[in-house]
């Protein structure tokens, strides 16, 4: 369903969105980058509004947030399209289309009525990027809000400044996907640059809002060299903090980039223990089948013990480690 949406200006014969960084100059019955806002009637219109994929009950592990609600279920979905166009994504068939009209209806008080159903705590905009629905996922977040459900964004963290307070806002947690450090990865392999999405991150921890954690993505032969790696730890630690959980993932063949091999998980293991060397208290490897243990700070007893998505092990209490007091960075 088609809607007037937030952040334009008009432009002579044309309309900017002013929604991310693309800041796409769009001609009457034409659309930006995403897909998903076009011009018509000299208004711009978001057609990622009241409709979605078939919302299912995930594990909130599964987004991945491992200290957001653990051991909860959250109601997923999302729309098509994407501000960015990497040509490593792992989730190609929702983000390059524009098939809306492949979408069912969604209402914000059906998303609230489904997630109550299935039993979930929280509500998550994720398999495509949900900053090009964000005035979706506000009315979303807030139905959930009256309901005392809470809502997490799965995001790439390239959005403008005003949209970025008025979305990140309004949702409770997010897993922002740094896809790497280095300015000519993200302009030649994901089509954007990589500023906008540190100063994401950076008013994340400043403002204190929306409880954030951090996956990258590591492909072989493109951003897992030693010196990638080393920036992008530096940086999160100068700039995030120590207690911001980190996830390496792996990287598999798709979409564009079918050639690379699987990420080792040798790979994956030596990027955490540099993490955790820098000085970062909780670092995670994805997309294995291994135990993803939190590791308690002060005592390195196991707080909460992991394997593919369900929790096994769970030994906090008032979000403080139950061995020794300690408390242990998250919403619990």
């Amino acid at each position: 369903m088609a809607q007037v949406a937030k952040w334009w200006r008009p432009d002579g014969d044309r309309i900017t969105c002013g929604l991310c960084p693309q800041a796409c100059s769009i001609l009457d019955r034409n659309a930006g980058i995403c897909g998903a806002r076009y011009v018509a009637d000299g208004k711009l219109w978001t057609r990622a509004f009241g409709a979605g994929t078939s919302p299912v009950a995930d594990p909130v592990e599964k987004k991945p947030l491992y200290h957001f609600l653990p051991g909860t279920k959250v109601l997923s979905f999302g729309t098509l399209g994407c501000n960015l166009k990497c040509s490593f994504c792992q989730n190609w068939s929702l983000s390059a289309s524009h098939n809306y009209e492949a979408l069912q209806s969604l209402s914000p008080d059906k998303c609230v009525q489904l997630a109550i159903e299935l039993g979930c705590s929280a509500i998550a905009f994720t398999y495509n990027e949900p900053i090009i629905s964000s005035e979706f996922c506000i009315d979303v977040s807030n139905a959930a809000h009256d309901a005392g459900l809470r809502s997490i964004a799965v995001s790439n963290g390239y959005v403008l400044a005003e949209a970025r307070s008025e979305l990140f806002d309004a949702v409770d947690a997010t897993n922002v996907d740094l896809k790497g450090i280095c300015p000519k990865f993200y302009a030649k392999y994901c089509g954007g640059r990589v500023e906008p999405v540190l100063e994401t991150l950076t008013y994340l921890v400043r403002s204190a809002r929306t409880w954030v954690e951090i996956t990258n993505l590591i492909i072989p032969g493109l951003n897992d060299s030693s010196k990638d790696i080393d920036a992008l730890i530096d940086w999160i630690c100068t700039n995030v903090g120590l207690d911001v959980p980190l996830h390496f993932s792996a990287f598999h063949p798709a979409y564009r980039i079918q050639s690379l091999p699987r990420t080792p998980t040798s790979t994956l293991s030596k990027a955490k223990e540099k993490a955790l060397a820098c000085g970062l208290q909780y670092v995670y490897i994805g997309n294995v089948s291994q135990p993803q243990d939190t590791i308690c700070p002060r005592c390195k007893n196991v707080a909460i013990q992991r394997l593919n998505h369900a929790v096994t092990k769970y030994q906090i209490q008032n979000g403080k480690c139950s061995h020794c007091g300690c408390a242990i960075a998250g919403i619990y």
